[in-house]
């Protein structure tokens, strides 16, 4: 469990590192878009929870031993790896592009509420893994040689990316 503990640490860190600024900040701040052609801190709020939902449709597949089933706006519900498209970034700009269009209206407190608690959902689904279900590259091919701790570690990379960008402006 040594490994399983570590990487659930590191994305409780990350998500009170997330609950810190996001409380030091005013909805004025989170609506305002920083640059022509940029996404506020609300949009960036959804866009990562709707990549969250992915992973959690991953892992919840993992505890179940059955194929992902993605949320019926995906865009895609075929692509659970859009990485693996022939224009692996092509096809990433068009996911987002759709959850943008999908999800835009959305009220920051309705963002904020989702992204919170599929955050807390996520480590509670992938609290009931056992670490050689998530540790195991083959065990799920539909993960083609991906484990599931790399889903794991791929939220914690997104939404550390994101927060470094949020840092900087």
């Amino acid at each position: 469990m040594f490994m399983k503990t570590h990487m659930l640490a590191a994305l409780r860190e990350e998500f009170d590192e997330w609950e810190r600024v996001l409380a030091g900040l005013s909805e004025a701040q989170i609506l305002a878009v920083p640059q022509p052609g940029e996404l506020s801190l609300k949009d960036e709020i959804v866009h990562l929870w709707a990549w969250q939902q992915r992973s959690i449709a991953r892992l919840s597949a993992g505890v179940n031993n059955t194929e992902p089933q993605m949320p019926a706006w995906w865009p895609d519900a075929r692509v659970t790896r859009p990485e693996e498209s022939d224009d692996h970034e092509a096809e990433t700009d068009r996911i987002n592009a759709r959850i943008y269009e999908a999800f835009a209206n959305r009220l920051w407190s309705e963002a904020y509420a989702a992204w919170h608690s599929g955050y807390l959902r996520l480590l509670e689904v992938a609290e009931t893994l056992p670490e050689p279900a998530l540790l195991d590259a083959s065990r799920f091919a539909w993960l083609n040689g991906y484990s599931l701790a790399d889903v794991l570690l791929g939220t914690y990379d997104h939404h550390q990316e994101h927060l470094d960008k949020l840092l900087a402006r």
